[in-house]
């Protein structure tokens, strides 16, 4: 089988595809030294300082158990808002998959190279729903595990009855919840150039790289 004719047929959008995950790889690859040297560095190090000393205060303050409740179900309330708008992005990605013939063509009317073939654009609309999938099941985990700490963070005389309900695992079973969070988050910046690619090839690129640029500001504590 002669791949030659195939590859030089989508050479443009497979080399904007890897410059695109050469991008991210090296935004996350500085972010990992960074965040090696200095655990605060990202905002995410600080929520995660901060759920931490929440959650031990809480526990050895019985009186805060109903701004406790209240608290975690606002997060819950907010993640089940994030599942349901994955949802809805999912359906309507799943219209674009059967409208390929009538739009391929249109939408690469700007783009300076790529091809605007049918198979291709069912190709980048599965991409864009695998993403919004990732989305959605890291929010529904995310109120999943907040669940779990609504009943823990009250438990009586937790640290002297089980060592899996001590402020630290309760702290970091929330924590897990948060990370699910910023992961459902992660998934909808990340369908942006997935989007832009809907378009062709060079306008992927640019909006990888104008994410990545955002994402380094974003991902930034004020004292990192």
């Amino acid at each position: 089988m002669n791949i030659e004719p195939w590859f030089s047929q989508y050479a443009g959008d497979m080399a904007a595809v890897g410059l695109s995950l050469g991008f991210v790889a090296l935004y996350y690859l500085w972010l990992w030294r960074k965040v090696k040297g200095n655990p605060t560095y990202t905002i995410h190090g600080v929520n995660q300082l901060a759920r931490a000393l929440w959650v031990a205060n809480v526990m050895r303050n019985p009186a805060k158990d109903v701004m406790a409740v209240q608290t975690l179900r606002n997060f819950i309330m907010g993640a089940s808002l994030m599942a349901s708008t994955a949802t809805l992005l999912m359906i309507g990605t799943l219209t674009l998959s059967g409208q390929a013939e009538s739009i391929a063509r249109s939408w690469h009317v700007l783009s300076g190279g790529g091809i605007h073939s049918a198979e291709l654009w069912i190709v980048k609309v599965l991409c864009l729903l695998a993403d919004f999938i990732i989305s959605f099941f890291a929010f529904v985990m995310a109120v999943r595990l907040a669940n779990h700490v609504v009943f823990m963070i009250n438990s009586p005389g937790a640290e002297a009855h089980h060592p899996y309900l001590t402020p630290e695992a309760v702290a970091k079973r929330l924590n897990r919840a948060g990370d699910m969070f910023a992961i459902g988050m992660r998934a909808f910046f990340f369908a942006v150039p997935l989007v832009f690619w809907l378009f062709g090839p060079v306008f992927l690129v640019l909006a990888s790289l104008g994410l990545v640029i955002t994402l380094a500001h974003l991902d930034r504590s004020e004292v990192g």
